[in-house]
């Protein structure tokens, strides 16, 4: 946390005496904010505000609310029927009226009374979101992906580290066993030589009415649109049915699922997956309504390190479900000289099956071991230590999901240097790196 506990302690004490917030919002306080009833005192809590509160959103506020030592005081979303089912959530829980609701995630953000912000907004609203929070002095979790771009990628990473924030990713996988012990079998050699990792998850949809109707009247499409260009609003547009496959609100489904199955094969690849590497593929496009993200790709990353990562939509080449045996929508597989391991949500599975009984040594390679993310990132919160799925992690998952959507609209082999964070000699691909935003929202 940072330095604000005799700020906050005082907060309490006037907030009971006058029954109003500090920083000038109605703020009930109950037994339980006072540190009665064997809760964590309120001096001692990580402060929480939620910045979209859609399903995803929720689910996440939902996990910070069962950490005793965290207390979410505000929610905000474009949406006033969302903003008033969910401060009901909130407030319920802690029996109190404490929660403040928020249009503007900025108002929220400038609150000094607030540790930690969530962000879960579309897409195209997580970076400034998460901005406005580190330059605030915040620290975020965030869910995924990351930006529409790899320059806003790189935007954030440099302002959480400048401004020495605490940054969890919203790849919660990593606060699973099965997806560590996968990763540590490939670090530690268990598999032989890694010489190629499967990554497969759910594709794009098509489809969405582009008739223009009458925005309703619950919603902010003003603030909704924020940073994306101006479209008239149509049926669902802003319906998590369909807003994650429009390219001006989001990459698709190549990152805002396919980061989490890529983010395990980063994490198991080690230093195989930091050299230069080609990448090329193909992708499968919606022929009609509004949407514009691939369906399904096909993209070989091809390492100097000599791994080569192949990278599809659901459903996986007949191959692959054939050899792994058990395949769900989703998963990761790591191929080594010796034998495999493949891992998603429904569990793990491994050639040969002795492999799963494999047992670690104190000189093995140990990763991060977290049992919830949320719980993590509170605990790295007061230690000021690094999260399991940190900034720096982050973002190079992120990158490659992003190159991987570049070259299969390009239609191009390119080559992508790791330290440069740029594709060489092609001016065309270097160029997709960025994306405008509309004014007046800008990095």
């Amino acid at each position: 946390m940072r330095n604000r506990t005799i700020d906050r302690r005082q907060f309490i004490r006037r907030a009971a005496s006058t029954a109003v917030g500090a920083v000038g919002f109605p703020y009930v306080v109950s037994s339980s904010a006072l540190g009665n009833a064997g809760s964590v005192a309120a001096s001692e809590r990580i402060v929480v505000g939620c910045v979209g509160v859609g399903p995803q959103g929720t689910g996440v506020m939902q996990n910070f609310l069962g950490q005793k030592d965290a207390q979410v005081v505000a929610i905000c979303d474009v949406k006033s029927t969302r903003r008033d089912e969910v401060r009901k959530i909130v407030n319920d829980h802690y029996k109190s009226a404490g929660c403040t609701a928020y249009k503007d995630f900025r108002e929220m953000t400038a609150r000094d009374d607030i540790d930690v912000i969530l962000s879960a907004t579309c897409d195209h609203w997580h970076v400034l979101t998460a901005l406005a929070a580190v330059q605030s002095g915040k620290d975020v979790y965030l869910e995924k992906p990351m930006g529409l771009s790899v320059e806003q990628d790189q935007a954030l990473r440099a302002a959480v580290h400048r401004h020495g924030r605490i940054f969890q990713f919203g790849t919660q996988q990593r606060s699973e066993r099965n997806f560590r012990f996968a990763c540590e079998l490939a670090l530690n050699g268990r598999l032989g030589k890694l010489h190629t990792i499967n990554v497969w998850s759910p594709g794009s949809s098509q489809g969405g009415d582009p008739a223009p109707v009458p925005v309703p009247e619950w919603l902010d499409y003003e603030m909704w649109l924020g940073p994306a260009p101006f479209t008239p609003y149509t049926k669902d547009r802003c319906s998590n049915a369909l807003w994650w496959f429009i390219s001006d609100y989001a990459v698709g489904f190549i990152a805002g699922w396919g980061i989490h199955p890529i983010d395990i094969a980063f994490w198991g690849g080690g230093k195989l997956v930091t050299t230069p590497l080609t990448v090329e593929g193909k992708g499968t496009w919606p022929t009609q309504g509004i949407c514009d993200t691939a369906m399904n790709w096909n993209v070989v990353l091809k390492y100097d390190s000599g791994l080569t990562m192949n990278f599809t939509g659901w459903p996986c080449p007949q191959e692959w479900r054939d050899r792994y045996g058990r395949t769900d929508s989703h998963g990761t597989a790591f191929e080594g000289s010796d034998g495999w391991v493949h891992v998603d949500r429904a569990g793990i599975n491994a050639n040969p099956k002795e492999l799963l009984a494999t047992e670690f040594g104190p000189n093995d390679v140990r990763l991060p071991e977290s049992g919830n993310h949320v719980r993590n990132l509170l605990d790295c919160v007061k230690t000021r230590s690094k999260p399991v799925a940190h900034i720096d992690d982050a973002v190079q998952g992120d990158i490659i999901c992003q190159i991987s959507d570049i070259a299969i609209r390009l239609e191009q082999k390119l080559k992508w240097d790791p330290k440069k964070e740029q594709f060489v000699d092609n001016d065309d691909a270097n160029r997709r790196l960025k994306r405008a935003m509309r004014a007046p929202w800008k990095l």
